[in-house]
């Protein structure tokens, strides 16, 4: 495998990217091995045809497809290591020469880390926090937790109330035509929790277990199923069960439930020292991002695009791992909230950019600063990574990677840039 790296405008390179004709032969005879189950020709057993075979009837670029995508993932990350420049982005893969007898080339476009000039970071003003706990913060506090372990009862006796759950069969359609996606079984719909669109959950206050609802509604103008946008629609709704949360006494009994505390007025106190040191760390954390949001500010760099679209692709990733977490595919989010991908990337962009250049600022004042992380300090961290999760502290130093390792020095490093700078600001 060969390298050339060719700098290109606004911060981008391309990679040309050369692999020998022996490699694209041995790729070309896997995805026949692969694919040659699936092929039949007359005079052969399936899964018998010769390749030659094969590429006579079909054309040599049968394989070609399967064979670039092995080549592209077995040498991308080694050519993009060899390539000596700091890549930024994901790749735009383009193939310009597949040919049997001749290598395999192909281009990767990437975004290369943008220069940095930094503003003023020693001297930052910020401002003063309120870390004040209120009677009133308290109460709320003790309320959530009350919440939280109400006993969740079926209703019998009513009608569905607001903050009720109620347990239903739907599904819907639109001008008499049942649509995909409409259709769900002993679903818990939480009334008030507008997770379904436009007017649904409201339709179902006052309804009874075992009624049979037909409710109406219509689908956004910007709904993410362009079929379905700005439509009419009906939904045939079984009511199964209404269920409601009881709430406990608020008593010692319920702090003994609750905490390690014999009474009320003990599990207070510990809620509002617990709030304090909540409060005492979102202000710190709250001056560190003023800080930061300052310098950036007062700094310069130019994003590449193809190195913000990449963090926005991050982002959504790991808010559908969240998601998924919660018992709901992306796919479903989505429909329920009428979001379209375009929106969605809208939406994600400016905390992209802000993060982007945030993380750019803080490398540069560890670069100028010349801010290190010692063996000690990443030992700690592991050490501090393992309690957290409850593993021995030598098996994790042992399972630890190099490359996780440099990671974790990257980090401490960057937190250290950010310890410098507070040490440095003003409060005002």
């Amino acid at each position: 495998m060969s390298v050339q790296v060719e700098n290109l405008e606004k911060n981008m390179a391309k990679l040309i990217i050369e692999v020998s004709e022996d490699k694209l032969e041995a790729a070309l005879q896997n995805a026949y091995q692969k694919q040659k189950s699936r092929i039949s020709l007359p005079g052969f057993r399936k899964g018998k045809v010769p390749r030659k075979m094969i590429e006579k009837m079909y054309g040599p670029q049968i394989f070609f497809e399967d064979a670039a995508n092995e080549l592209i993932q077995e040498n991308y990350s080694d050519a993009a290591k060899e390539s000596g420049i700091d890549i930024v982005s994901r790749p735009t893969v383009d193939i310009t020469q597949i040919e049997q007898g001749k290598p395999f080339i192909f281009t990767a476009e990437v975004a290369v880390r943008p220069e940095v000039q930094l503003g003023s970071y020693k001297g930052v003003a910020v401002a003063k926090a309120d870390t004040d706990v209120t009677d009133e913060e308290v109460d709320e506090a003790i309320e959530k937790e009350r919440v939280q372990n109400a006993r969740i009862i079926t209703v019998e006796d009513r009608a569905i109330e607001n903050g009720d759950t109620a347990v239903i069969d739907f599904e819907g359609f639109v001008d008499g035509e049942a649509f995909e996606g409409g259709k769900g079984e002993n679903h818990s719909l939480e009334i008030g929790s507008h997770s379904f669109i436009d007017t649904f959950e409201e339709q179902l206050i006052g309804k009874n277990s075992g009624d049979e609802v037909e409710v109406s509604v219509v689908f956004p103008e910007e709904y993410h199923d362009e079929e379905l946008a700005g439509r009419p629609a009906v939904f045939q709704v079984k009511i199964h069960e209404i269920k409601t949360k009881e709430l406990p006494d608020l008593d010692d009994e319920f702090a003994q439930d609750v905490a390690d505390f014999d009474t009320l007025d003990e599990y207070k106190a510990d809620v509002r020292k617990k709030l304090a040191e909540g409060k005492a760390a979102s202000a710190k954390q709250a001056k560190e991002e003023e800080a930061i949001r300052k310098i950036v500010e007062a700094s310069t760099m130019e994003l590449p695009e193809a190195m913000i679209e990449t963090q926005v692709e991050i982002q959504i990733e790991n808010f559908a791992q969240r998601i998924a977490m919660q018992g709901m595919s992306f796919e479903q989010y989505m429909q329920m909230t009428a979001m379209t991908m375009d929106r969605l990337k809208e939406q994600v962009r400016p905390d992209a950019e802000s993060r982007i250049k945030s993380s750019l600022v803080l490398e540069q004042i560890v670069k100028e600063e010349n801010i290190e992380a010692s063996d000690e300090d990443v030992e700690a961290e592991i050490e501090k990574m393992a309690e957290m999760y409850g593993i021995e502290a030598d098996k994790a130093k042992e399972d630890v990677t190099e490359e996780e390792r440099d990671s974790i020095k990257k980090d401490i490093a960057v937190q250290k840039a950010v310890d410098l700078i507070m040490e440095h600001a003003i409060e005002e």
